[in-house]
């Protein structure tokens, strides 16, 4: 008979039991956001931060990955003598994967970690509780405009970056594999479709929310003093990072299994 390994099987179900309460959190928040609306200047604070430290350094990302891109799939279209393909295979490649986990990852290394690390201090100051005996709901004044802020601001965002890829694979493109920009951007729509656009902000969304979900849940209940608001931050990065990818896998494989993909 096999042995279950009886402290993995706890492991996996605390980790369940986390993202579950995870998702409790953020549910509630939305529900207190219908119920109460959406605290506008909150909102707008978050939205002016997180555009603040993410752009730049998204631009700065998604610039030399769109140049990688063009060098090793313009390297194989040149052996082919199909150079001219090269936009089309920018815009998958760029538009409907990179742009979405790029955002991903910067709002949540660099707009998640502070709002974790804001949330934790506040915990650990009693101001969360303060906020309670004050009747006010922390959720609904310090989580929810977080979360709608990451999401707006990461659809947003994807925007940008898949401008910038583009650019530098466009660069790369016609300066080393000397293509003309006009076959460049002929080929845009030759394996491309609008539903990838959608898909890559829908994604985008997604990602921006489970960001700012993680972030808040681990400042909201982090314990053990300043040192434990170190650790919800690292946790909470960690933890969207993984949950990122999964969910960007998950949401691939659906959208492959329900809309129809162009050909040459």
């Amino acid at each position: 008979m096999a042995t279950v390994n009886v402290p993995l099987v706890g492991k996996a179900t605390n980790l369940v039991r986390e993202v579950g309460r995870m998702f409790a959190v953020a549910l509630e928040a939305m529900r207190l956001m219908l119920r109460r609306g959406l605290p506008i200047g909150e909102f707008l604070d978050q939205c002016w931060f997180l555009a603040r430290v993410t752009t730049l350094p998204l631009i700065l990302v998604s610039i030399p990955f769109g140049m990688v891109i063009a060098l090793e799939v313009g390297s194989l279209l040149a052996q082919i003598g199909a150079q001219s393909q090269l936009g089309a295979a920018m815009v998958l490649a760029v538009v409907r994967e990179q742009a979405p986990v790029a955002t991903a990852l910067l709002i949540a290394g660099a707009g998640g970690s502070a709002m974790c690390a804001d949330l934790g201090s506040r915990r650990i100051r009693d101001e969360l509780d303060a906020m309670q005996v004050m009747a006010v709901n922390p959720l609904h004044r310090l989580v929810v405009p977080r979360l709608m802020a990451a999401t707006v601001i990461a659809v947003l965002l994807d925007s940008v970056v898949s401008a910038a890829g583009i650019a530098g694979g466009w660069f790369f493109g016609t300066h080393s594999i000397h293509i003309t920009s006009s076959s460049f951007f002929a080929t845009f729509s030759e394996l491309s479709q609008l539903a990838d656009l959608w898909m890559a902000l829908f994604k985008a969304a997604v990602f921006g929310f489970l960001a700012a979900m993680v972030a808040c849940y681990k400042g909201l209940y982090c314990k053990g003093g300043p040192k434990g608001v170190g650790d919800a931050v690292n946790q909470a990065v960690v933890v969207t990072f993984v949950l990122a990818f999964f969910v960007n896998f998950i949401l691939t494989v659906v959208y492959f299994n329900f809309v129809p993909q162009k050909g040459l």
